[in-house]
Parts: C-alpha cells; structure tokens; sequence
C-alpha cells in the first residue's frame, strides 16, 4: 500500500486501528455510563466525511475520484484489521465488551450494515457523479457495450499481445480443487458448459494485479481520453480462455482477508525471522468480507460463499466496477484543471542563507535558534532531509541516532545514514519492524543499513517504537552539541507532501540530554525515567497529560485562566476522556480538533457542555499531535507522536517535546484559532455521534479552507522574511 490511502502511515490508513487494549483504567462510577462513542462507528463516520469529499462539487474532479479511491483503501484495511479482530475475538470465544461496553457480535452486526449503506453510496457517487463528469470533461471510462467494431479490433490485439499471454485460469473439479484467493485481489467466477456432454464446470481467474486497471484505448476523433476496465476487457475474451466451451455466466469478486500479524515477541529467539514466518502466514488470513458485482447469479454465490466459508452477512452485493481503489490509476492523468492548484513547497525562512547565492547552512540556522517546520507548507527536504544529508558529511558531526517508522522506497534518509556510516561517522537507526504493512520494507532497510555498518536495533520487547526522533552529535570548539529534531510525522519524504505534519529542530542543551537518555535505554538496557522537555509513553505520557488537564481543572475551580487545546487523529483513551469531562464541569473550556475517532461526547450539559470538537479534512491528510495548555498564562505546549489511544499510551515508544519559543506558541495559537473558527471549513461533532458539515455561509458562499489559508500565509512569511 502507499501513501494514497490517506489514512494510514504507509498505506495511509492503519494507525488508528489496533486492537483494544486493557489500560488499567477503572471506571469510578461518577460519571454517565453512556458518556463514550463507539470507536468502530465513530471511524466509519470519518470515512463518510471522506466520502463528502468525492460527493462535493466543488471538489475538483480528479480529486473527488482520489477521495472515492480513498474511501475505498480506508475501507479495506479497516476490514483487513479493525474487522478482522473483532471477528477472531468472537470465534475464539474470547470476546470482550467494546469500550462503550457493548458485546463484539452487537457491533460487528451495526458495523456490516453500515458499511453495506456505505459501500452503495460510494459506489453511487462513481456512478451518477464522477463518472458522468469525467465523461463530460473527455475522460471516458467505457464499458464493452460502448465500443464499436473498431475499437474491439484494436481491443482484440491489445488482448493478444498484452494481455492473454499472464491469464491463468484456474478449473474447479474433482481433480482441481477450489483455488485459494488471495486477499483484496479482483477475480472472475466463471461457469462454462461442455457442449458435447452438457456437463457445466467452475473456473476461476484473477486479474493480474500487475497490469493496468484501466487500459487505454486508442484516442477517439476529439482527443478524448477513454478507458475500459482490466476485467471488463478480460470478460469479453472468455471464449479464448476457454475455447470450445459455452460461456454460461461471468461475475466480479473480490476477498478481504485478516491480514493482521499476532507475534509473541517474548518467545521469539529472533525478531526478524519470526516476523518473516508471520508475513508468510498473513495471506492466508481468514475471509472477512467477499464483495459481488450485483448481477451474480445464485449458484455462483452459493459455490463462493461455501468454499470460503463466510456468512451472508459478510456478502456485499454491489453495481461494477469493484475495487474503485484502482481509480488511484485515473487522479494520475495529466489535468491540472481538473485538481487541486498545484502548491510548491517553501523553505523555511529561518533555514534560508543570509544571502540568496550561499550555500544552506543547517547547522549554522538551527544553532540561532529553535526552528518550527509546518509541512507539507514548508519542505521537508530543504530542512529534515537536508539536516540528516549535512550532518552525513559534515566532519565535525561524531554521530547520528534516529528512529525509523515508516519511509519511502526510495529514502534519501535511509541514503543519508549509510553515506554518514560510510564516512566514519558512528549512526545507530532504530528501525520499528513491526510497523503494520511496512514490516518487509522496514526488514530490507534494516538488512541494507546493517551491511553499510549502521548500528541498527529494533526497539524494545513489546513495544511498538512509535516516536519521530533524530539525534546530530556535533564536536564545536571542543564541546559537543546535541542538534536535535522531534516530529509529528514519519522520515518520509513522499507522504512529507501530503501529511500535514509539524517538527522541532533545536540545539537545546536539555533537550539534546533527554533524547540522548532515550535513545541509550531503546538500545540497551534501562529503565525510563522521566525526562526535562518530554513526555515519553509507554510510563508517563498520560500520567502527564492528566497532570495538565488536572491543573487547568483546578485554575478553573480556583477562578484563574484556564483552556485545554488538543488536535490529534483519533481520541479514544477513557482515563483522558474523563478527564476532559471533569475539566469542563469545571468550567474550562476545551476544544478539540479530531481528524478520525473520536470517543468522547461533546456538548452534553453537566458533563461536557464546554467541550467542542471539530474535524478538518482535505487536500492534505491533518497528522499533526498538538496538546495546549493555557497554564494560568504560562502555556505548556507540546508536539509530537503520539494519540490519545490506548496503543500510544501503553504500547509504545511515543515523545512529546514541550515547545517554549513565544513565536512557536503563538503560532500554534493561531492554528487552533483557525481550526475552531465559525469562518473555516469543517465538520462537527454533535453529542449523539453526528458530524454535520459546515461549509457554506449563509450566503452560500463557501467558507475559508484551513490549509488554503495556511499555505498564504507561510508564503506571505517567506515574502516578508518575518522569522517565525
């Protein structure tokens, strides 16, 4: 999977997505029992908002058919994880209530329906919407009834020479048994008839993942784009496939499978090779969901459901064509008109030389003082990346630490660290394996970062090394100085221009001491303890942030200034939740901006009446983890990695960094301003669970979009040369 997915790290859409997990919170009882929000249907209402995207006119056209191939990567890995889990619960007869308290079965049951509802409308959208608009703009996506005898000529060859040569039918008989079906691949069921014995047979056939979805036809006299669906294509050659045959009928499916990895890293003498094994295992996961085109016939549905073994209820009927993931393949067109306005990354001011024909100096810029980089708005390779490649050449540079989650295929950062170990520079990489469908790619790099002599090391037992970290040890006059950067988002220079993301680049003593600290007990062995500028989970990442919410509880209680701030993906945790109630019964004032679940319910009187949460989606995917805290006037502010989830606060390596630069804290100030403004673009969230989306004025014309407003005015920053 890759970064179109929006959602996820890699595949842009997992990381909000992991088992349940016993915190060891406990419910005392002095609060509404009723006071969360299902987590699984609180997801699936960010996937709708996802949808409204792709449904919104003014959505250009090729973005609105990016966000229906979205929707439809989110759906199929929250089936491949979040669905999956909850079933292999109820198999195992070890079910455990959901954190509303509701049995797994009850919310599977409302997770299939409204994901039926779901699926239709998305498939209606395409239909009725995008597709007669493409249509209208000359970008045909045809059908064979829509070809003429010229267009199958050509059709037939492309066939012949392209095509037919990687089909591999697959017969179904005493002698064939039925084929395994690999996960999320398109597949055809056929049923043929001998005409001689009248005997009918089953046959199987995958679309070759390896072809285009769509092919191109040949331009027609106005220049027009035009495609046919691969399978569609494929259909109307069955004869070839199986020549001699009566071809009785021929349907789509498509197979989501558990593709979750369960390792017991307590019993696995090595890591790497146990997870090898799981990967292995992975695509044989059990069915979860078979997905039909809606003109199946009986017999043919009969066969699929019986040999994968799935319930009724894990059948979804739908028109053609399935998987409108693969319309990632049409948003590549070259339309600029039809996208969003293309937006050139800036320079950070306080990165840029002093004079335009000097050569960048990231060390000299970081040692005046601390630097905020907001990206994609400002770029990631003129400042993260080009801090790592410096420091990889650089002499006086003695070492490099960081942490590796998630990164490109093609990574310069990976580039960087060999090149810095090549040069005799000590580097350890903490690479984080079990990042979930990254795990191969993060096994090569570790392998390829080992055999340049990189120290590379994977974290701790039972752990997940969540947190976004590098370390530049630099000998100046005699003394070493710690360069240091911690971010919101991965060492991925691809998802960097489409995760809104913030990061610290800072030459703080304390900070350098603190990361230091960290990185010596990832890689050896010791105990955390608490650290000066950050909050580290797994020990005291909560522990902290009650602290905070505790203190702003008691300024309010006590009359003085109070306000709690907080932009993170998804808010499920139930020890912060309550918090957050009892903080507003106190009179704080809380706002929330929430890109996917959120479990807590706003706007409830006499528990959470000053509470607002809002939600921002568009071009670029919101990640960044901002917590604030007004402190009786002396703001704690923090970024960095981590949600407010029970994985993040227990099952992982996660830092918070506390900004204290008053320009950073004003500016920070001002992104939540914009993000709560009545003036600004947004969804939000109504105590019963409903987001309603405000877009419009009353006048109808459309209101401020966030990430528009933020890209003028960086830009503006860089045209003033006001350092921020």
């Amino acid at each position: 999977m890759e970064s179109e997915t929006y959602l996820t790290e890699a595949g842009l859409a997992t990381d909000s997505l992991d088992d349940d997990y016993d915190s060891g919170w406990v419910d005392d009882g002095t609060l509404p029992p009723e006071r969360y929000l299902d987590r699984e249907l609180s997801w699936l209402a960010f996937n709708t908002r996802v949808l409204e995207l792709a449904e919104d006119p003014a959505t250009p056209l090729l973005e609105r058919a990016n966000f229906l191939a979205i929707f439809a990567s989110n759906l199929d890995e929250f089936f491949m994880v979040r669905v999956a889990g909850l079933k292999r619960r109820i198999l195992t007869g070890l079910s455990v209530p959901t954190n509303v308290g509701r049995p797994a079965t009850s919310v599977l049951a409302d997770i299939q329906e409204r994901a039926q509802e779901l699926q239709q409308r998305h498939a209606a959208v395409f239909r009725d919407q995008v597709k007669p608009e493409l249509d209208a703009a000359g970008i045909h996506i045809e059908s064979w009834t829509d070809l003429d005898a010229d267009d199958r000529s050509r059709i037939d060859e492309i066939f012949a020479q392209q095509i037919f040569p990687v089909l591999m039918p697959l017969a179904v008989d005493p002698a064939h048994p039925f084929p395994y079906i690999s996960g999320l691949s398109l597949n055809l069921s056929i049923r043929v008839r001998n005409p001689k014995t009248r005997k009918q047979e089953f046959a199987r056939l995958k679309v070759p993942p390896m072809l285009p979805r769509f092919v191109q036809l040949p331009d027609d006299e106005s220049g027009h784009l035009r495609f046919i669906p691969l399978e569609d294509l494929i259909s109307n050659h069955l004869g070839d496939l199986f020549p001699g045959m009566e071809i009785l009928e021929h349907h789509e499916f498509r197979v989501t499978r558990n593709e979750d990895v369960q390792i017991d890293e307590d019993e696995s003498e090595n890591l790497i090779q146990s997870l090898e094994r799981e990967l292995l295992r992975r695509r044989f996961g059990p069915p979860i969901r078979l997905e039909i085109t809606d003109d199946m016939d009986d017999v043919t549905l009969g066969l699929l459901v019986r040999e994968l073994e799935i319930t009724e209820q894990e059948v979804y009927r739908l028109p053609a064509p399935l998987d409108l993931g693969g319309l990632f393949e049409v948003t590549r067109i070259d339309r600029p008109e039809l996208k969003y306005l293309p937006h050139v990354p800036t320079t950070s001011v306080n990165l840029m030389p002093a004079e335009p024909t000097d050569v960048p100096d990231v060390f000299a810029s970081i040692s005046k003082r601390d630097i905020l980089v907001h990206h994609p708005y400002e770029s990631f390779a003129t400042s993260v990346q080009a801090f790592l490649e410096q420091a990889a050449v650089d002499p006086a540079v003695l070492a490099i630490k960081m942490t590796l989650y998630r990164t490109s295929g093609d990574s310069p950062i990976v580039e960087a660290l060999i090149n810095a170990a090549e040069n005799g520079k000590a580097v350890l990489a903490l690479v984080e394996i079990k990042a979930r469908f990254d795990e191969t790619a993060n096994i090569n790099w570790a392998r390829k970062l080992e055999k340049a002599g990189v120290h590379v090391v994977y974290g701790m037992v039972g752990l997940k090394t969540h947190c976004k970290l590098a370390l530049a040890v630099r000998q100046e006059e005699g003394v070493l100085r710690h360069y240091s950067h911690i971010g919101t988002g991965n060492y991925n220079p691809k998802t960097s221009r489409i995760y809104e993301d913030l990061g610290l680049l800072t030459t703080d003593a304390q900070v350098g001491k603190d990361l230091t600290r960290l990185f010596n007990e990832l890689s050896g062995y010791a105990i955390e303890k608490k650290f000066k500028r950050l909050l580290v989970a797994p020990l005291h990442l909560r522990k902290g942030l009650l602290k905070r919410i505790a203190a702003e509880t008691a300024n309010a209680e006590n009359g003085l200034p109070s306000a709690i701030r907080i932009k993170v993906n998804s808010i499920v945790d139930e020890a912060i939740t309550d918090a957050l109630y009892r903080a507003s019964n106190a009179g704080v004032p809380i706002e929330l901006v929430v890109r996917g679940i959120c479990g807590l319910r706003p706007g409830i009187p006499g528990l959470s009446e000053n509470i607002r949460v809002r939600s921002i989606l568009g071009r670029y995917l919101e990640h960044s983890r901002i917590f604030s805290f007004l402190n009786n006037g002396d703001p704690q502010v923090y970024i960095g990695s981590a949600d407010l989830m029970h994985r993040n606060l227990d099952r992982r390596v996660e830092v918070l960094v506390r900004l204290v630069d008053p320009d950073h804290l004003r500016e920070i100030d001002e992104l939540f301003d914009l993000a709560m403004s009545d003036e600004t673009s947004s969804w939000t969230l109504e105590s019963d669970g409903a987001w309603t989306r405000h877009h419009l004025a009353d006048d109808g014309t459309p209101l401020q979009d966030m990430q528009n407003v933020v890209m003028r005015h960086i830009s503006q920053r860089k045209r003033t040369g006001v350092l921020r």
